[in-house]
């Protein structure tokens, strides 16, 4: 069974916590709740998810909590296999909260392993859910709302996995979801929006140099000794 989380956090450094998780079950099971994270929620946060610290002070911390044990029980079973948009960054959140996924599936990285030929400008869940043209009743940077376009995001690229993989759909995406994926196009400067295949040598050992995602490392170590 696919279920479908997303963490709304105090920020993005390795100390943050999440101060609001939501997920979802193929069944209809749904949870979404607010938790105090026991350190202050960023400004920047903030602006993206609208919530404050005064929202949360007076919330139980999400460790030991119903949603926790719930998700728990999600986790002990192998057949179960957690959804999430840039999953890398929900399962550190999770950890830090003494919860580990067996399987997981990134769209995020799905997204861009389909996008064979690059013509996707960006692959963030909101612009996926508008340059697919899904139709969800959803509010943007909400745990609750981001997981119903994830839903929606994730049965689009779950169809292009049946169709491609057949049977073995559902082990691939797994697997492409926990590897390192190529970009197709060169993402910023000079050379942004060529093919990667065809952005110059010498500008690729540059970039060799500096600090790049996983991902990006990976595509110029591919395309360097290709």
């Amino acid at each position: 069974m696919f279920f479908y989380l997303d963490t709304e956090t105090t920020d993005s450094g390795p100390a943050d916590r999440l101060c609001q998780i939501a997920f979802k079950t193929e069944d209809g099971l749904t949870v979404n709740g607010l938790f105090n994270p026991g350190m202050p929620i960023s400004i920047d946060a903030m602006a993206v998810h609208h919530i404050t610290n005064e929202m949360v002070q007076d919330k139980p911390v999400f460790r030991g909590s119903d949603a926790w044990n719930q998700l728990q029980d999600l986790m002990t079973s192998d057949s179960n296999v957690m959804v999430a948009h840039n999953a890398a960054f929900d399962v550190e959140m999770l950890k830090k909260e003494g919860i580990e996924p067996k399987k997981v599936v990134c769209t995020f990285k799905l997204a861009r392993y389909f996008d064979k030929d690059g013509v996707i400008p960006r692959y963030g869940l909101q612009y996926l859910r508008y340059y697919l043209n899904l139709n969800v009743d959803a509010t943007a940077h909400t745990a609750l709302g981001d997981i119903l376009v994830l839903e929606a995001v994730f049965q689009h690229i779950h169809a292009q996995a049946v169709e491609k993989f057949g049977d073995d759909a559902v082990a691939k995406i797994i697997e492409v979801s926990n590897k390192p994926v190529l970009y197709r196009r060169m993402p910023f400067g000079k050379h942004k929006g060529l093919k990667m295949e065809e952005v110059p040598v010498d500008y690729l050992k540059w970039l060799a140099t500096t600090d790049l995602d996983v991902d990006l490392r990976y595509t110029v170590e591919h395309y360097l000794n290709s």
